[in-house]
């Protein structure tokens, strides 16, 4: 209904705009109320609400149409509409000079609304309904800014990557309904139980349908290899990111399969299979994230990797943990998103509009001063992410790690070495945005380019021994270090560079240097904060005696063994400290090899020419070089599948297309036409035999 009557009203009536965005979060904070209440009922009572009426009744066919509130439905209903609120209040400002202002907040609220009806639906068939929703709803988020051919591309990218899935998703429905003739939740797991167990349905039919299922999964949430689409879908505006990557569309997947464990973990190798998928994604988002400089980017390749620790958490059975995961990961996941909104606000007016350069982490550095409340809050997001405690995602994230440990050891070894890859890429993206000196002076590099500064200056391979002050961007190739703190003039020709992009732009305010967000955008900021400092409390297992404060489980409590049967009591405090100090202390050495890299003190000995000298002296150098360059152009390259897809599928699908194409115009046609020129000199030539 909003949608409606908000795209009936002119963009340009700003005192409306704004009562529509008020509206819309009024609307988001009802909601939270509503689902709120719900959850903390089922805390304290443990009971599910369903609420269903008929749809369509047709002899032996009855198909319903109902709310179904567990605590599944209500943690990701308190999600979305906690993320949502934030989201919608820091959108108010970030979106004020946009002329689509309205038409932002109309496909928001139906975002959100879609998303909504997908997590309480009752049935297969009404999740897909709600699933093609959101799928639709982001496509126009994605392409918000439709005339910017870059963003026309990107949604298009999401949509036709998504619909593989989403086929695959229709396929397993259907196949679930030819096998247990229901699509209902409360009668399809006990049906696929039943006939699994006493051998009433073909077990190689049942583990196709239920891996149709995981694909949809699959693309929806990023998992490899149907995650091409995610780093594109950075294209549209930031709080659409925020809201993607935390609570809605990638979550979408990790609730689907949540959704419908009880009914995989009963059909052969399926549950191998989400767990391989998973632990695969895990280590792969996280090397694609290694020296990326889009900031936006970065963080995508994160929540790539992210949640592929929740779909590890679920193909070993471990249930509670991977919620726990998704809970921490979504509000940290939001924080960052809208921290790395608040930077390229800030740095926009300064080095233009373009996402390539207000992105772009090798214009920024230094922005402490500048933004010292989104730097605080930034960095206790990446903090968080890094598993440092007491933060939230420390506590899920160790949760995953003990759980798979007991599953498997490869598994486990893969999940531990990627927590010292998240604290790398993570800490170094803190480094480049904050850390060092403000390097606006490179905003005319040309970021099309694999060249030896990017390749070299940004991901940590050589520095120069000396800045030449005077250096423009025209001379790049001298190799200029970006983190040393001497304190010089801007050249003129900058100066007079940097006041054309501050003017240039109809603002109340101009600005030569990046500068804090209003309070609007702020105030989300401070209270993620507040969630990515204690929501980890929920999951802390405390029972001594009577007291017994383990508010995730009271909340959880799966109907079915959703655990690892060697899982162990967290309650053991001495077990859970070993396991916490091996995995911070993975963690902490991925921030020490980042600020060796990155940091200040590095490129102080950089150029007292210390660190050089000692590099020439090493016989270890050429090849420590040709390591870092493989790192490089593999995260460059985003892992080569989108130039493998390219190759195989599109220039395949091309070439086969062209050989119909001949085939039918050559071979089906020429026949066709052959026969009928042959009928034609036949009939003239027995016209003039027969006189």
């Amino acid at each position: 209904v909003n949608r409606i009557w908000t795209s009936a009203y002119s963009d340009s009536n700003k005192k409306f705009s704004s009562y529509v965005g008020f509206s819309k979060c009024f609307d988001a904070k009802y909601s939270y109320g509503v689902f709120g209440q719900l959850s903390i009922q089922q805390i304290n009572g443990n009971f599910i609400y369903q609420y269903l009426w008929s749809w369509t009744v047709n002899n032996d066919f009855s198909l319903e149409f109902g709310h179904l509130i567990d605590p599944l439905t209500s943690i990701m209903s308190i999600l979305i509409t906690t993320v949502g609120i934030l989201v919608l209040i820091y959108s108010d400002n970030y979106m004020s000079h946009d002329q689509g202002y309205l038409r932002f907040f109309a496909y928001m609220s139906f975002f959100n609304t879609s998303m909504l009806g997908l997590v309480t639906s009752s049935n297969l068939i009404q999740i897909y309904i709600f699933w093609e929703l959101v799928g639709m709803s982001s496509y126009l988020l994605i392409g918000f800014w439709f005339t910017r051919p870059i963003a026309a591309s990107a949604c298009q990218k999401a949509f036709v990557t998504n619909r593989i899935g989403d086929f695959g998703l229709l396929l397993g429905i259907l196949g679930l309904y030819w096998i247990t003739g229901s699509l209902e939740f409360r009668d399809l797991f006990g049906i696929v139980n039943n006939l699994v167990r006493n051998n009433g349905v073909d077990s190689l039919f049942a583990t196709l349908c239920a891996c149709f299922l995981f694909a949809g999964a699959v693309a929806k949430s990023a998992q490899f290899p149907l995650h091409i689409w995610l780093p594109d879908a950075m294209e549209g505006p930031t709080p659409i990111s925020a809201l993607i990557h935390a609570a809605t569309m990638v979550a979408a997947g990790i609730f689907l399969v949540a959704r419908l464990l009880p009914l995989f973990t009963v059909i052969p190798y399926i549950m191998n299979l989400i767990s391989l998928i998973g632990v695969i994604t895990v280590i792969f988002g996280a090397t694609l994230a290694l020296a990326q400089r889009d900031i936006k980017r970065s963080l995508a390749y994160s929540t790539m990797s992210q949640l592929g620790y929740i779909m590890l958490a679920l193909g070993i059975g471990s249930y509670r943990a991977a919620l726990f995961h998704l809970i921490t990961h979504a509000y940290s996941k939001a924080l960052l998103f809208l921290g790395s909104g608040s930077i390229i606000h800030s740095m926009e007016p300064i080095v233009g509009y373009s996402p390539d350069k207000s992105q772009n982490m090798v214009l920024m550095g230094g922005l402490t001063k500048y933004v010292p409340i989104t730097r605080i809050t930034f960095l206790l997001g990446t903090l968080s992410l890094c598993g440092i405690p007491p933060l939230a995602c420390f506590w899920s994230k160790d949760e995953i790690l003990n759980d798979s440990w007991l599953y498997s050891p490869i598994f486990a070894i893969i999940a531990s070495f990627t927590v010292g890859l998240t604290a790398f890429y993570m800490f170094r993206m803190y480094l480049l945005t904050f850390d060092g000196r403000l390097r606006i002076h490179f905003q005319n590099y040309s970021s099309t380019k694999n060249s030896s500064f990017y390749s070299i200056s940004l991901w940590g391979k050589e520095v120069p021994k000396a800045v030449n002050r005077n250096l423009l961007l025209s001379t790049m190739n001298n190799k200029v270090s970006f983190f040393s703190k001497d304190i010089y003039r801007i050249d003129d020709n900058v100066r007079n560079r940097v006041r054309y992009f501050s003017t240039s732009f109809r603002n109340k305010y101009t600005y030569t240097y990046p500068h804090e967000s209003d309070n609007t955008m702020l105030f989300p900021l401070l209270v993620l904060v507040l969630f990515t400092l204690f929501i980890g409390a929920i999951g802390i297992h405390f029972d001594r005696g009577v007291i017994d404060f383990d508010l995730l489980s009271k909340w959880l409590t799966p109907s079915a063994g959703f655990f690892h049967p060697n899982s162990k009591d967290s309650s053991d405090w001495y077990e859970f400290l070993k396991n916490a100090v091996f995995s911070v202390g993975i963690a902490l050495f991925g921030l020490f090899v980042a600020s060796i890299l990155y940091g200040s003190v590095y490129s102080s000995l950089q150029n007292l020419g210390l660190v050089n000298s000692f590099v020439k002296k090493s016989p270890k150098r050429i090849l420590l070089d040709q390591v870092k360059n493989l790192i490089y152009n593999w995260s460059y390259n985003r892992g080569y599948i989108d130039i493998f897809y390219t190759k195989i599928f599109t220039v395949g699908i091309r070439g086969l297309s062209e050989l119909i194409q001949f085939f039918d115009r050559h071979i089906i046609d020429g026949i066709t036409n052959g026969v009928g020129i042959a009928s034609f000199f036949i009939g003239e030539g027995i016209k003039y035999i027969g006189g």
